[in-house]
């Protein structure tokens, strides 16, 4: 009797593997925005590329910074395989720097850890394969913020959250990029993602991206 089997992060495997957590990330947003990607012509040297889910594809970055040259390659709902899968189009631009923030949606989906670094770690080395002189931040996963219910599946992670960010921490001497600590500055006495800066216990409100942007510019990473 064939077995069952699902696609989950790129791979086939067999239904009783695949469903200890769910990986998957392509939605129809997902595609839409992929092809979209990969249709906009190279044509611009030294672009810098914000990369990951929805709390960056939210942000209007270059009129944030006042800089055309900062292309948003943020897609709701994306997760650390969903980077890995589309992460040729930007490779392929050789960008002079990429802001990377993705993890909290595997979170919710029940990915685990161990998982996440894996595929964080599979992201860093093929950046540095496949465009060396590009200048790479890592920036922490968000804290969350549970007085608040609409994305309830991604509240209480806060030990994984900093579980993971430690290890991001550590990762950046040993594979070589700059590890930006969003998460602190956003936080507020309890270490909850602080209602000055979020609606929805998610996303951030327009005063937490000032916040992002004055920690990267404070730090001249931008």
């Amino acid at each position: 009797m064939m077995k069952r089997m699902i696609l989950a992060a790129g791979l086939l495997l067999p239904l009783s593997a695949a469903a200890q957590y769910d990986s998957t990330y392509g939605s129809t947003y997902y595609r839409q925005k992929v092809t979209q990607f990969n249709l906009i012509p190279d044509t611009e040297a030294g672009e810098i590329i914000f990369l990951g889910d929805s709390i960056t594809d939210i942000a209007e970055w270059a009129d944030l910074f006042k800089n055309c040259k900062i292309k948003n390659r943020g897609i709701s709902g994306d997760m650390t395989a969903g980077i890995l899968n589309r992460l040729s189009e930007v490779t392929r631009r050789k960008p002079s720097r990429i802001f990377l923030m993705i993890g909290i949606n595997d979170l919710a989906n029940g990915v685990p850890d161990s998982v996440i670094i894996s595929n964080y770690a599979k992201i860093v080395d093929r950046i540095r394969r496949e465009s060396p002189a590009t200048k790479l931040y890592v920036q922490s996963i968000l804290p969350t913020n549970d007085q608040f219910t609409e994305f309830a599946r991604h509240q209480h992670k806060e030990a994984q959250i900093a579980a993971i960010n430690q290890q991001l921490e550590r990762m950046a001497v040993q594979r070589g990029y700059t590890y930006v600590n969003l998460h602190d500055a956003l936080c507020d006495s309890e270490g909850k993602l602080s209602t000055d800066y979020t609606n929805d216990g998610l996303h951030l409100k327009g005063a937490g991206y000032l916040v992002w942007k004055s920690i990267l510019q404070r730090k001249k990473y931008l």
